[in-house]
């Protein structure tokens, strides 16, 4: 393994350490608003990694990360929640996604609430901006610059080190039933492209697609991140569905992996970064070996 490429992934693994940047974002002013709801999961994560999590009122019940945000008062799921329970928190600012049922922000601003809609990023670059945007919001603009650029260095990081690499065909697949594949304009097709891989679905406009097909374009990885992907339920179900196509090169090199789907399917720049990292690996495992073989290097 060249000296090069192990420094790098290193250097990676090591800026993706979430204390460093929970350290970075809690060096600032406060945040502007006092008491915040936000209904979206990726929008709650974000408030944390900026350090404000002290001023979110309420959440929906899927805002499970950080551990800290499953304490906070539920005002209803992503798509449903209740406006007289949002109303009772008196918050000054309210974070929807565009999940959010448009009639539901418009009762909201009618009621004098500030509402702010996010779009589901579609690539690494819109989950930086995004959550730019957002620490502007709330006056800690400084903070997400922090956060941001010690991510993108460790995105920077993990190019390098596959840069000279073989690309490997990869099938990432974020949903189930029906199948469904990572596709080029959205942010899950950056952790290939990133992590030194081909997608094989990247010339498709939906992603929707057959076995048959993910079996024709025979993969060299096959990474599984659905909801229940978990050590059960759905993500093992689909994992030993591929492993029984032994004509697939993922099958047969026993390169079929479950990830967290959350980390996959709903990253801010932080969880990107380390995600990235993980799936890098499993696209060169070569990168994981060098690692265990040299571990000073981490000194």
């Amino acid at each position: 393994m060249p000296s090069r490429l192990l420094l790098f992934l290193l250097t990676a693994l090591v800026l993706s350490l979430p204390a460093s940047l929970s350290s970075a974002a809690h060096a600032g002013a406060a945040p502007l608003y006092q008491r915040i709801v936000s209904l979206s999961p990726l929008l709650t994560e974000n408030i944390f990694l900026l350090g404000a999590g002290d001023n979110l009122v309420g959440n929906t019940l899927y805002c499970q990360r950080p551990h800290a945000a499953q304490d906070i008062e539920k005002v209803g799921s992503v798509m449903e929640s209740s406006i007289e329970k949002i109303i009772s928190l008196r918050p000054d600012l309210i974070l929807a996604s565009n999940l959010t049922p448009l009639a539901q922000i418009a009762q909201l601003e009618r009621l004098g609430f500030r509402v702010e809609t996010f779009a589901q990023p579609a690539s690494f670059a819109e989950i930086c901006s995004q959550f730019l945007r957002l620490g502007r919001l709330l006056g800690l603009e400084k903070q997400a610059e922090m956060v941001i650029e010690q991510a993108t260095d460790t995105v920077r990081n993990i190019q390098d080190a596959v840069a000279g690499l073989p690309r490997q065909k990869v099938f990432l697949q974020v949903g189930a039933h029906p199948l469904f594949s990572s596709v080029k304009n959205s942010f899950t097709h950056d952790f290939i492209e990133l992590g030194g891989g081909v997608n094989i679905a990247e010339d498709q406009r939906s992603g929707a697609i057959k076995v048959e097909k993910v079996v024709a374009l025979d993969p060299d990885v096959i990474i599984i991140a659905v909801m229940g992907s978990e050590l059960g339920g759905v993500g093992a179900e689909q994992q030993q569905m591929w492993n029984t196509y032994s004509s697939i090169r993922a099958t047969r090199s026993g390169r079929v992996h479950v990830v967290d789907p959350d980390l996959v399917c709903s990253p801010s720049p932080t969880t990107f970064a380390d995600t990235l990292v993980t799936i890098a690996t499993l696209i060169h495992p070569q990168l994981a070996q060098a690692k265990t073989e040299k571990p000073s290097a981490l000194l």
